[in-house]
Protein backbone atom coordinates (compact mmCIF):
# COMPACT_ATOMS: atom_id res chain seq x y z
CA UNK A 1 0.00 0.00 0.00
CA UNK A 2 1.69 3.32 -1.06
CA UNK A 3 1.11 6.18 1.06
CA UNK A 4 1.99 10.04 0.30
CA UNK A 5 3.58 12.50 2.54
CA UNK A 6 3.96 16.03 1.08
CA UNK A 7 6.37 18.18 3.34
CA UNK A 8 6.26 22.10 2.97
CA UNK A 9 9.30 23.59 4.91
CA UNK A 10 8.31 27.50 5.63
CA UNK A 11 9.29 30.30 7.59
CA UNK A 12 6.95 33.69 7.60
CA UNK A 13 5.29 32.34 4.58
CA UNK A 14 1.36 33.37 5.31
CA UNK A 15 1.10 35.04 2.39
CA UNK A 16 1.07 31.61 0.86
CA UNK A 17 0.59 28.98 3.13
CA UNK A 18 -3.56 28.93 2.36
CA UNK A 19 -3.09 28.72 -1.15
CA UNK A 20 0.01 26.02 -0.65
CA UNK A 21 -2.73 23.87 1.78
CA UNK A 22 -5.73 24.45 -0.47
CA UNK A 23 -3.49 23.35 -3.74
CA UNK A 24 -2.75 19.94 -1.53
CA UNK A 25 -6.95 19.98 -0.47
CA UNK A 26 -7.90 19.74 -3.73
CA UNK A 27 -5.90 16.92 -5.22
CA UNK A 28 -8.32 14.92 -3.04
CA UNK A 29 -5.61 12.44 -2.39
CA UNK A 30 -6.96 9.85 0.25
CA UNK A 31 -3.73 8.55 0.90
CA UNK A 32 -1.68 11.31 1.58
CA UNK A 33 -0.70 13.59 4.33
CA UNK A 34 0.90 16.89 4.46
CA UNK A 35 3.63 17.77 6.71
CA UNK A 36 4.28 21.48 6.99
CA UNK A 37 7.82 22.25 8.69
CA UNK A 38 7.83 25.49 10.26
CA UNK A 39 10.96 27.27 11.30
CA UNK A 40 8.83 29.16 14.12
CA UNK A 41 7.34 31.74 11.93
CA UNK A 42 6.13 35.25 13.70
CA UNK A 43 3.89 36.82 10.70
CA UNK A 44 0.24 34.74 11.75
CA UNK A 45 1.59 31.31 9.32
CA UNK A 46 1.53 29.34 12.76
CA UNK A 47 -2.45 30.62 12.99
CA UNK A 48 -3.37 29.58 9.50
CA UNK A 49 -1.73 25.93 10.03
CA UNK A 50 -3.73 25.82 12.97
CA UNK A 51 -7.58 26.89 11.33
CA UNK A 52 -6.60 24.31 8.69
CA UNK A 53 -5.53 21.54 10.84
CA UNK A 54 -8.43 21.63 12.97
CA UNK A 55 -10.82 21.09 9.89
CA UNK A 56 -8.49 18.87 7.49
CA UNK A 57 -7.19 15.38 9.01
CA UNK A 58 -4.51 14.87 6.80
CA UNK A 59 -2.94 18.29 7.45
CA UNK A 60 -0.10 17.71 10.10
CA UNK A 61 2.57 20.76 11.10
CA UNK A 62 5.71 20.97 13.39
CA UNK A 63 7.39 24.05 14.50
CA UNK A 64 10.33 24.42 15.97
CA UNK A 65 14.09 26.41 15.50
CA UNK A 66 15.81 24.63 12.52
CA UNK A 67 19.19 25.54 10.56
CA UNK A 68 17.82 26.85 7.28
CA UNK A 69 15.88 24.99 4.61
CA UNK A 70 17.35 22.06 4.03
CA UNK A 71 17.70 21.04 7.55
CA UNK A 72 14.06 21.69 7.85
CA UNK A 73 13.40 19.13 4.50
CA UNK A 74 15.59 16.94 6.97
CA UNK A 75 12.82 17.51 10.17
CA UNK A 76 10.21 16.45 7.29
CA UNK A 77 12.08 13.32 6.22
CA UNK A 78 12.25 12.57 9.75
CA UNK A 79 8.92 12.92 10.61
CA UNK A 80 6.93 11.59 7.63
CA UNK A 81 4.86 8.96 7.71
CA UNK A 82 4.65 7.89 4.00
CA UNK A 83 6.14 5.31 1.44
CA UNK A 84 6.72 8.13 -0.78
CA UNK A 85 7.91 11.40 -0.05
CA UNK A 86 6.74 14.59 -2.37
CA UNK A 87 8.12 18.21 -1.14
CA UNK A 88 6.21 21.27 -2.50
CA UNK A 89 7.66 24.56 -1.26
CA UNK A 90 5.17 27.20 -0.18
CA UNK A 91 4.92 29.22 -2.93
CA UNK A 92 4.53 26.59 -5.55
CA UNK A 93 1.90 24.34 -6.64
CA UNK A 94 0.58 20.43 -8.40
CA UNK A 95 -1.16 20.35 -11.21
CA UNK A 96 -4.56 19.77 -10.96
CA UNK A 97 -5.29 15.83 -9.77
CA UNK A 98 -1.12 14.96 -9.65
CA UNK A 99 -1.06 13.51 -6.54
CA UNK A 100 -3.43 10.06 -7.56
CA UNK A 101 -1.90 9.83 -10.42
CA UNK A 102 1.35 9.44 -7.96
CA UNK A 103 -0.14 7.06 -5.87
CA UNK A 104 -0.59 4.66 -8.80
CA UNK A 105 2.73 4.93 -10.45
CA UNK A 106 4.22 4.04 -7.54
CA UNK A 107 2.53 0.93 -6.71
CA UNK A 108 4.08 -0.11 -10.04
CA UNK A 109 7.89 1.24 -9.08
CA UNK A 110 10.66 -0.95 -7.14
CA UNK A 111 11.71 1.17 -4.56
CA UNK A 112 13.97 3.01 -3.73
CA UNK A 113 12.66 4.95 -7.37
CA UNK A 114 12.87 8.75 -8.29
CA UNK A 115 9.92 9.51 -9.93
CA UNK A 116 10.41 12.60 -12.56
CA UNK A 117 7.32 14.86 -14.44
CA UNK A 118 8.07 18.14 -16.06
CA UNK A 119 7.25 22.16 -14.51
CA UNK A 120 6.28 25.17 -15.72
CA UNK A 121 8.57 28.15 -14.50
CA UNK A 122 6.25 31.26 -14.09
CA UNK A 123 7.68 34.88 -13.49
CA UNK A 124 6.58 37.30 -10.98
CA UNK A 125 3.84 38.34 -13.68
CA UNK A 126 2.40 35.10 -13.67
CA UNK A 127 3.77 34.89 -17.72
CA UNK A 128 4.98 31.22 -18.36
CA UNK A 129 8.81 31.50 -18.65
CA UNK A 130 9.68 27.92 -19.77
CA UNK A 131 8.77 24.26 -19.07
CA UNK A 132 11.36 22.38 -17.90
CA UNK A 133 11.78 18.93 -19.05
CA UNK A 134 14.27 16.93 -17.63
CA UNK A 135 13.87 14.15 -20.05
CA UNK A 136 18.12 12.82 -19.62
CA UNK A 137 18.54 11.91 -15.91
CA UNK A 138 21.54 9.36 -16.21
CA UNK A 139 24.46 10.15 -14.41
CA UNK A 140 26.69 11.06 -17.01
CA UNK A 141 23.80 13.26 -18.63
CA UNK A 142 23.43 15.19 -15.43
CA UNK A 143 26.90 15.93 -14.63
CA UNK A 144 27.08 17.45 -18.29
CA UNK A 145 25.28 20.68 -16.56
CA UNK A 146 21.95 22.08 -17.23
CA UNK A 147 22.66 23.49 -20.29
CA UNK A 148 23.02 20.39 -22.44
CA UNK A 149 20.42 18.62 -19.97
CA UNK A 150 18.76 20.33 -17.74
CA UNK A 151 18.47 18.40 -14.33
CA UNK A 152 14.29 18.91 -12.42
CA UNK A 153 14.40 22.11 -11.37
CA UNK A 154 11.88 21.73 -8.57
CA UNK A 155 10.75 19.72 -6.38
CA UNK A 156 7.04 19.94 -7.08
CA UNK A 157 7.52 17.97 -9.94
CA UNK A 158 9.62 14.94 -8.65
CA UNK A 159 8.49 12.20 -5.58
CA UNK A 160 10.39 9.44 -4.37
CA UNK A 161 10.53 6.52 -1.93
CA UNK A 162 11.11 7.36 1.60
CA UNK A 163 13.90 4.30 1.41
CA UNK A 164 15.82 6.51 -1.51
CA UNK A 165 17.42 8.56 2.04
CA UNK A 166 18.93 5.06 3.34
CA UNK A 167 21.11 4.75 -0.25
CA UNK A 168 22.09 8.32 -0.39
CA UNK A 169 21.41 10.18 2.90
CA UNK A 170 19.91 13.31 3.33
CA UNK A 171 19.90 16.78 2.24
CA UNK A 172 23.05 18.81 2.89
CA UNK A 173 22.02 20.79 5.52
CA UNK A 174 24.94 23.22 4.88
CA UNK A 175 23.68 24.16 1.39
CA UNK A 176 20.72 26.60 1.55
CA UNK A 177 20.43 27.18 -2.43
CA UNK A 178 21.69 24.08 -4.39
CA UNK A 179 21.02 21.19 -2.34
CA UNK A 180 18.20 19.41 -4.72
CA UNK A 181 21.06 19.43 -7.55
CA UNK A 182 23.12 17.46 -4.75
CA UNK A 183 20.65 15.47 -3.88
CA UNK A 184 19.45 14.54 -7.57
CA UNK A 185 22.73 14.02 -8.60
CA UNK A 186 23.53 11.38 -5.97
CA UNK A 187 20.34 9.39 -6.41
CA UNK A 188 21.51 9.67 -10.16
CA UNK A 189 25.14 8.18 -9.00
CA UNK A 190 23.46 5.28 -7.29
CA UNK A 191 21.10 4.36 -9.80
CA UNK A 192 24.29 4.68 -11.98
CA UNK A 193 25.26 1.30 -9.32
CA UNK A 194 22.06 -0.08 -9.78
CA UNK A 195 21.21 1.08 -5.94
CA UNK A 196 18.04 3.00 -7.20
CA UNK A 197 15.88 3.92 -10.38
CA UNK A 198 15.26 6.87 -11.79
CA UNK A 199 12.32 7.50 -14.19
CA UNK A 200 11.20 10.47 -16.29
CA UNK A 201 7.33 11.01 -17.10
CA UNK A 202 6.59 13.34 -19.96
CA UNK A 203 3.87 14.89 -17.79
CA UNK A 204 3.70 18.71 -16.85
CA UNK A 205 3.14 18.14 -12.39
CA UNK A 206 4.42 21.26 -10.72
CA UNK A 207 4.61 24.88 -10.42
CA UNK A 208 7.78 26.89 -10.12
CA UNK A 209 6.85 30.69 -8.95
CA UNK A 210 10.27 32.55 -9.51
CA UNK A 211 8.90 35.56 -8.01
CA UNK A 212 10.97 38.67 -6.80
CA UNK A 213 11.00 37.61 -3.27
CA UNK A 214 12.29 34.32 -3.84
CA UNK A 215 15.62 33.02 -2.64
CA UNK A 216 16.51 31.21 -5.93
CA UNK A 217 15.05 34.45 -7.73
CA UNK A 218 17.75 37.07 -5.68
CA UNK A 219 20.64 34.58 -6.15
CA UNK A 220 20.06 34.30 -9.71
CA UNK A 221 19.92 37.90 -9.67
CA UNK A 222 23.74 38.30 -8.11
CA UNK A 223 24.98 35.79 -10.37
CA UNK A 224 26.01 32.79 -8.11
CA UNK A 225 23.49 29.91 -9.32
CA UNK A 226 25.50 29.43 -11.92
CA UNK A 227 28.88 29.22 -10.31
CA UNK A 228 26.95 26.61 -7.75
CA UNK A 229 25.92 24.67 -10.15
CA UNK A 230 29.37 24.40 -11.48
CA UNK A 231 31.05 23.63 -8.08
CA UNK A 232 28.29 20.83 -7.63
CA UNK A 233 29.21 19.00 -10.85
CA UNK A 234 33.69 19.54 -10.41
CA UNK A 235 32.90 18.02 -7.05
CA UNK A 236 31.12 14.91 -8.60
CA UNK A 237 33.03 14.46 -11.78
CA UNK A 238 36.39 14.36 -9.25
CA UNK A 239 34.82 11.49 -7.43
CA UNK A 240 34.63 9.31 -10.65
CA UNK A 241 37.19 7.06 -11.33
CA UNK A 242 40.73 8.47 -12.98
CA UNK A 243 40.06 7.24 -16.61
CA UNK A 244 36.17 7.97 -16.84
CA UNK A 245 36.82 11.39 -14.83
CA UNK A 246 39.09 12.55 -17.46
CA UNK A 247 36.89 11.88 -20.84
CA UNK A 248 33.95 13.27 -18.74
CA UNK A 249 35.49 16.14 -18.00
CA UNK A 250 36.89 16.95 -21.71
CA UNK A 251 32.86 16.45 -23.26
CA UNK A 252 31.94 18.81 -20.56
CA UNK A 253 34.01 21.49 -21.64
CA UNK A 254 33.65 21.08 -24.93
CA UNK A 255 29.85 20.35 -24.53
CA UNK A 256 28.71 22.65 -21.60
CA UNK A 257 31.30 25.43 -21.41
CA UNK A 258 31.10 25.70 -25.74
CA UNK A 259 27.39 26.10 -25.87
CA UNK A 260 27.10 28.68 -22.60
CA UNK A 261 29.59 30.66 -24.74
CA UNK A 262 27.78 30.50 -28.22
CA UNK A 263 24.04 31.24 -25.97
CA UNK A 264 25.94 33.89 -23.77
CA UNK A 265 27.11 35.58 -27.62
CA UNK A 266 24.03 35.05 -29.19
CA UNK A 267 22.16 36.99 -26.54
CA UNK A 268 25.38 39.75 -26.30
CA UNK A 269 26.64 39.96 -29.85
CA UNK A 270 28.04 43.32 -29.54
CA UNK A 271 30.80 41.71 -26.81
CA UNK A 272 31.96 38.94 -29.65
CA UNK A 273 34.77 41.13 -30.86
CA UNK A 274 35.58 42.90 -27.44
CA UNK A 275 36.40 38.98 -26.23
CA UNK A 276 38.27 37.64 -29.32
CA UNK A 277 40.41 40.60 -29.27
CA UNK A 278 41.29 40.23 -25.31
CA UNK A 279 41.94 36.49 -26.04
CA UNK A 280 44.32 37.40 -29.47
CA UNK A 281 46.10 40.07 -27.16
CA UNK A 282 46.31 37.60 -24.86
CA UNK A 283 47.68 35.07 -27.08
CA UNK A 284 50.29 37.11 -28.88
CA UNK A 285 51.47 38.41 -25.83
CA UNK A 286 52.48 35.12 -24.20
CA UNK A 287 54.04 33.76 -27.71
CA UNK A 288 55.57 37.26 -29.26
CA UNK A 289 56.33 39.39 -26.17
CA UNK A 290 59.56 40.77 -25.03
CA UNK A 291 62.39 38.02 -24.65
Amino acid sequence: MISLSIITPVLNGASFIAACLENVIAQNCQDCEHLVVDGCSTDGTLDVLRDYEQRFPHIRWISQTDGGQSDAMNRGVAAARGSVLGFLNVDDTYEPGVLNQIVLRFEQLASPSLLVGNCNIWDDDLRLRIVNRPRRLGYFDLLLGPAVNPYPYNPSAYFYHADLHKVVGLYDSDDHYSMDLDFLLRIAAAAWKGAASVIYVDETWGNFHLHARAKTYQDMLAGRTSERQREILRRFRKSLPPGIRHWHTLRYWILAELMISVRYFVQHPHELPVRLARRLGSFFQRNHGAK
